[in-house]
């Protein structure tokens, strides 16, 4: 290649809610200058023969800038964490999700019953308490990933897979499946600490989850037993009846 060739390039990156902005200068194929957005000067390198190719260039920033430049990373970092692995405080974010999800399932079914062509207010209210909880069970391992120097990641909360939810043993039907997934993921989440030696952490899921959980298994799937046994759904008498006395009393 004939004569000197100099280029200047812009490179974006963003890395923890940050954006970063390098200008580069370079001359055949030697990086000379490096300026990030956020210090005040350019920072000289030691000229050195660098493929300006896209991946070269990202892994190359990020080795030598992006490790030290990204104030957010250092900033997130917690005081009081300790023995708190990663795998953990991503499941516990999983966790709040899916709980929040459970809320947003029974806060459905509570008002589908509550509905004129319904009409069975005892299941409105169970399953209204049932949101309430489930609302409690996240807001408590929000509490736990901050006493434990995690961060908090909300993320989208998917609609319920369904509007209308049919009779109210269909109805307890999907609220026992709901209640078995997330059974099954706080499972997951006792394996995941008890592998990254967490007795803290599996203390609290034993202590404030896995029996409540394996409590409401047993409730839901009595009462569709026992409806199942009086004729429902076909017979509404079943269900009215199950309303009134069985919820009724629940509820008192």
């Amino acid at each position: 290649m004939k004569g000197d060739q100099e280029a200047c390039v812009y490179v974006t990156f963003t890395i923890c809610r940050e954006q970063i902005l390098f200008f580069i200068r370079a001359k055949n194929g030697k990086i000379f200058n490096v300026c990030p957005s956020n210090r005040t000067a350019d920072s000289p390198v030691h000229p050195m023969t660098l493929s300006l190719t896209p991946l070269i260039l990202s892994i190359w920033l990020f080795e030598n800038y992006l490790c030290h430049a990204c104030l957010s990373c250092r900033n997130m970092s917690s005081q009081v964490r300790q023995n708190f692995h990663q795998d953990c405080e991503a499941a516990i974010n999983r966790q709040i999700n899916l709980e929040l999800y459970a809320s947003y399932v029974y806060l459905s079914m509570a008002y589908y019953f509550d509905r004129d062509d319904q009409a069975l207010h005892n299941f409105a209210k169970f399953f209204r308490n049932q949101s309430h909880e489930e609302r409690e069970h996240a807001e408590k391992l929000m509490s736990l990933q901050n006493k434990r120097g995690g961060r908090i990641f909300l993320q989208d909360i998917r609609k319920p897979e369904r509007d209308e939810w049919g009779s109210g043993v269909e109805a307890l039907e999907c609220a026992l499946q709901l209640e078995k997934s997330v059974n099954q993921s706080l499972l997951d989440l006792h394996k995941v600490s008890s592998e990254h030696n967490d007795p803290h952490m599996c203390d609290f899921i034993e202590t404030h989850y896995l029996d409540e959980q394996v409590k409401s298994i047993k409730e839901l799937a009595d009462w569709v037993t026992n409806l199942r046994r009086m004729g429902a759904p076909q017979n509404g008498m079943a269900e009215y009846l199950f309303d009134k006395h069985t919820l009724g009393k629940e509820s008192s």
